[in-house]
Formats: C-alpha cells, sequence, structure tokens
C-alpha cells in the first residue's frame, strides 16, 4: 500500500509542476516559473523515495531525496524572497 501511495505522491507533484509551467507560459508571472521548478524538484524526491524505499531497500538515498527537496524548496524561496515582477 505504500508504494502506491508513493507513486501517487510522485504524480500529483508532476502534475502540479506541469500546470504551473503552463500558467508561467500563458502568463509569464515569474512566480510560476519558480513554483514550477519547486514542484519538479518534489517530484523527482518523490521518484527517489520509490527507489529508496520500494525498488531498492538496501541501498540508503535519505541523503540526495533530502538533498533534491532542499534545492526544490531554495529555488521557490529565492522566487518569493528576490524576484520582483
Amino acid at each position: 500500500m505504500a508504494a502506491v501511495v508513493y507513486v501517487l505522491c510522485a504524480l500529483v507533484a508532476c502534475g502540479c509542476s506541469w500546470l504551473l509551467f503552463r500558467g508561467y507560459r500563458r502568463g509569464r508571472s515569474r512566480l510560476l516559473l519558480w513554483s514550477s521548478l519547486c514542484f519538479a524538484c518534489l517530484a523527482l524526491s518523490n521518484t527517489i523515495t520509490i527507489f529508496d524505499l520500494i525498488l531498492w531497500p538496501a541501498l540508503d538515498l535519505f541523503v540526495p531525496r533530502n538533498l533534491v527537496t532542499l534545492f526544490g524548496t531554495t529555488l521557490l524561496l529565492y522566487g518569493l524572497i528576490w524576484d520582483k515582477d
């Protein structure tokens, strides 16, 4: 059951990223770009979680998974603080 939840989380984050990027292409709001990049990183992090906990349980991918999440959150934080329209 956990594998289904991990896959659904990755798919939802990927879908959010796609919808946010599509909104950015239409309106050129930079905050949508930073948000879509953040959700893309979260989708990648969720995909790494699937590999870490389900497919390769002997391999510890805790640090790369959290680094990708930190990078995505940093992108969004940068967009919120320093990028002005």
